[in-house]
């Protein structure tokens, strides 16, 4: 008899953002390659970020994707940034969109060993469940230095369950939306000094959703 095919992985695990991710790399690229063009608000929070952390610190871009824009824009403004991402496929891709900067395959959550004095989440935290939050923020706590800058860009809402791919990559993929509240709690939780916390309207060609955009500080 043939070999059965293996089994699917569990929604929202680590395997399945890997294989979600690598099938709809090249798609994701083709839509947000220059994606901060159009977005004046987080290019502004973006930059404030790199001001607090200052020329020379050491700094991760959680979940940096296919395009490595964030990434190369920290670099730009004298940062030591490092862009991470599960996906091989998409850290293959921002290497070639972006060969003048540094990524790696490696799990936002596993880095407690790491010394940053800053780390980005833009857009990271939406595909795995809610639960798995606290988790994520007592990583990048560990992480950084007490005084260590945190951004973290999210969607606002209430999902957290798979749904057909609001990008059109015609895959079924786990989304997960936060509020304020909950990011807030979060971050406290995990000893930061939550120094702002704006959301923003969507832009138009977005997805109609608001966009919370959380500063912190490691207490």
């Amino acid at each position: 008899m043939p070999d059965e095919p293996p089994p699917a992985p569990e929604p929202g695990s680590a395997a399945d953002v890997i294989r979600t991710w690598d099938a709809r790399a090249d798609h994701y690229l083709r839509l947000f390659r220059h994606e901060l063009d159009g977005k004046p608000f987080d290019l502004a929070a973006l930059h404030a970020f790199a001001g607090r952390v200052t020329e020379g610190g050491t700094v991760y871009d959680a979940g940096c994707g296919p395009c490595g824009h964030v990434t190369e824009l920290l670099a730009a403004r004298g940062l030591d940034v490092l862009g991470i991402d599960l996906s091989p496929r998409c850290v293959a891709l921002a290497r070639e969109e972006k060969p003048g900067c540094r990524f790696a395959v490696m799990d936002q959550r596993e880095i407690a060993g790491a010394r940053l004095d800053g780390l980005v989440s833009y857009y990271s935290l939406h595909d795995q469940p809610k639960r798995e939050l606290p988790a994520a923020l007592a990583a990048w706590a560990a992480a950084l230095r007490p005084g260590g800058q945190l951004l973290i860009v999210a969607k606002e809402g209430t999902g957290d369950h798979v749904i057909d791919d609001p990008l059109g990559s015609g895959l079924r993929v786990y989304w997960a939306e936060f509020t304020q509240d909950e990011l807030r709690a979060a971050a406290v939780a995990a000893a930061f000094r939550v120094d702002d916390c704006t959301v923003r309207e969507a832009y138009e060609g977005e997805i109609p959703t608001r966009r919370i955009h959380l500063a912190a500080t490691r207490a």
